[in-house]
């Protein structure tokens, strides 16, 4: 089989037409560049080159061979660039998993950052709670998780990537909705929709806490596990809520959102988390991504 190298010196002297100029284009003398070509037409057991002593012509086994040449040729430097940036975490995939809420907010920054700073990595998004993404971490499913606490197990490592503050929502009928915050006693009377301690144990366990510090113990309507679904019973007047700031960007048109007066305000946390013995050399590089979106 013929090797590169032949197909660099054949394509050299089919477009130079001149044995001389090929060698001085490849920075090699005539006799070995001969060589090549004749023991690539040994091997194809075709003759591409008419040669006199003047002059050199392709035959038209040579015309038809030309364009393929140039294709292997091409398709040998692509592939090595490929490799090349593979290598270096700037071509290849990354599979992200992520919760819901934040799709509303932060992974639309992080894709956005991504394209900027990776465009030639394919981004695999799929959306799952913290508990699916923590076990598909350790399976090697998915190579980075945006996730909510607790703190991941050994093995894993994780920075905060985003906090927000969470905060009331109320329909926009509502007698509290024109005040610039809102206590949490002044919606003691409210019907009130809440996380589903099981699907949604995370903002179950937030909102339980703020309604704790006010020292309230309101009527639960209902208990829901998506943040949009909340939103559409606030919409519809069923009742109010407490949602992380994100939510905002879901606009729905008839519910407002007002900070909670307490002392010290409570944050949902958002983690990203990765395997530390990853071999993805594009993790490194999402990671700085982050690191600085963070800042």
């Amino acid at each position: 089989m013929f090797d590169l190298g032949q197909l660099r010196c054949f394509v050299a002297v089919a477009d130079e037409l001149h044995f001389g100029r090929a060698a001085i284009r490849l920075n090699m003398t005539q006799p070995p560049l001969s060589r090549q070509i004749q023991i690539l037409e040994r091997i194809l057991d075709v003759k591409l080159l008419e040669r006199s002593s003047r002059s050199v012509k392709l035959t038209p086994a040579g015309q038809s061979f030309l364009p393929e040449a140039r294709h292997i040729l091409g398709l040998a430097e692509s592939s090595a660039l490929l490799v090349k940036r593979v290598a270096r975490g700037r071509a290849g995939s990354l599979k992200v998993g992520f919760t819901a809420a934040s799709a509303y907010s932060y992974l639309p920054s992080l894709v956005a950052a991504c394209r900027n700073e990776l465009p030639d990595v394919a981004l695999s998004l799929k959306e799952m709670v913290s508990g699916d993404q923590l076990k598909r971490l350790l399976s090697g499913e998915i190579d980075i998780g945006l996730m909510r606490p607790p703190m991941p197990p050994v093995g894993l490592g994780s920075f905060r990537v985003m906090a927000e503050p969470m905060l009331a929502a109320l329909p926009r009928n509502h007698p509290r909705a024109r005040q610039t915050s809102v206590k949490l006693e002044q919606l003691a009377a409210d019907p009130f929709i809440m996380y589903a301690p099981y699907e949604a144990r995370y903002f179950h366990d937030l909102v339980v806490e703020i309604l704790a510090r006010g020292g309230l113990s309101p009527n639960h309507v209902q208990y829901l596990a998506q943040i949009h679904s909340i939103l559409a019973l606030v919409h519809a007047g069923v009742g109010v809520a407490i949602v992380p700031e994100a939510a905002d960007n879901l606009q729905f048109r008839d519910v407002v959102l007002r900070p909670i007066a307490l002392q010290k305000p409570v944050l949902a946390e958002l983690f990203m988390v990765w395997r530390e013995q990853s071999t993805n050399p594009a993790i490194p590089i999402l990671l700085d991504v982050a690191r600085k979106m963070a800042a």
